[in-house]
C-alpha cells in the first residue's frame, strides 16, 4: 500500500470528513468520564488534521504515522498554523519511546489498515502501554456490514477539472477485509495534461465481540461502545463502531 502519491491528494479527497464531529464526540466523552489530562495520542494521524483540530482545542498533542509523505504534509500545516506538534514516523503496533498520555486515539477507521489480528492485538497493548492508570483510548472502525453492503463489489467516481478518481471496491481474502483499487488523474497546470497514478489500499474489520475481547485481553475496561458518533448501541446497519476503553491500573 502506498500513499507517496496519496498523502498530497488527501485533504482534498477528504474535505467533507466530519473532523469536527470526532473532536465534539471525544471531548463530550472525556468530560462525561471526568478525565482532566490533556496529553493525546493522535496514532495514524495522517496529515494531522485532527492533531491539529485538537491542539485548537488546548490539548498537548503528540502524532504518529507510518506514512513519511502524511508526516511531511501534517508538519507543513502545522508550520502554517504556528503550533508545535511533534510528528513520528512510527507503526502503532509497535510504539516505542514516547512516555506516557491522559488519552490516545485511532480515529478516521485507520486501524482497519492494519493486516492481521496480531497488529490489532499489538496495537492495543502498545495503547495500553503508554497510557497513564485510568487514561482512556479511544478507536473508530468501519462495521462489518459497511465492509459487506457498502464497499465491497462497489463502485465510486469523482470527476472535477481538476482531480478525477475511479475507486472500485472487492472482496479481500480474508473475512471483512476489502481492497480498493483506485486511479486517479491528476491535471498537470503547466502541460494542461493529467498524470495518472494508481493505489490499492486494504482495509479489514472485525465484529465488535472481537475488538471488545481484545480490549479485555490488553488490560483495559470498555465503557462504551457505540455508533456513528451517538450515544446509541450499535446497530445492524450501523456503519462506524466506536469504542471508548478506560485503562485498568496495573498494581
Amino acid at each position: 500500500m502506498s500513499y507517496e502519491q496519496f498523502a498530497y491528494l488527501y485533504d482534498e479527497l477528504m474535505q467533507d470528513a466530519p473532523y469536527d464531529e470526532w473532536v465534539r464526540f471525544v471531548t463530550e466523552k472525556l468530560s462525561k468520564y471526568q478525565v482532566n489530562g490533556k496529553h493525546l495520542l493522535d496514532l495514524a494521524c495522517g496529515t494531522g488534521e485532527l492533531s491539529l483540530r485538537f491542539a485548537k482545542e488546548g490539548f498537548s498533542v503528540t502524532g504518529v504515522d507510518l506514512s513519511a509523505d502524511m508526516l511531511s504534509v501534517a508538519q507543513a500545516k502545522t508550520q502554517e498554523e504556528g503550533l508545535a506538534i511533534p510528528f513520528f514516523e512510527q507503526d502503532m503496533a509497535h510504539l516505542e519511546g514516547h512516555g506516557e498520555f491522559d488519552v490516545i486515539g485511532v480515529f478516521c477507521d485507520s486501524l482497519n489498515y492494519l493486516k492481521s489480528d496480531e497488529d490489532v492485538i499489538h496495537t492495543f497493548t502498545s495503547a495500553y502501554n503508554h497510557l497513564t492508570d485510568s487514561g482512556i483510548f479511544f478507536f473508530d472502525v468501519h462495521s462489518t456490514y459497511k465492509i459487506s453492503e457498502r464497499f465491497i463489489n462497489q463502485t465510486f467516481t469523482l470527476a472535477d477539472d481538476h482531480l478525477s478518481y475511479i475507486w472500485n471496491s472487492f472482496s479481500g481474502e480474508l473475512p471483512n477485509s476489502v481492497e480498493h483499487e483506485l486511479s486517479f488523474f491528476v491535471l498537470d497546470e503547466q502541460s494542461g495534461k493529467y498524470d495518472r497514478f494508481d493505489e490499492i489500499h486494504y482495509q479489514r474489520t472485525y465484529p465488535v465481540q472481537q475488538y471488545s475481547e481484545w480490549l479485555n485481553d490488553a488490560g483495559f475496561e470498555i465503557l462504551e461502545i457505540c455508533a456513528d458518533f451517538k450515544d446509541d448501541e450499535p446497530k445492524e446497519q450501523s456503519e462506524r463502531i466506536f469504542f471508548i476503553a478506560r485503562k485498568k491500573p496495573s498494581f
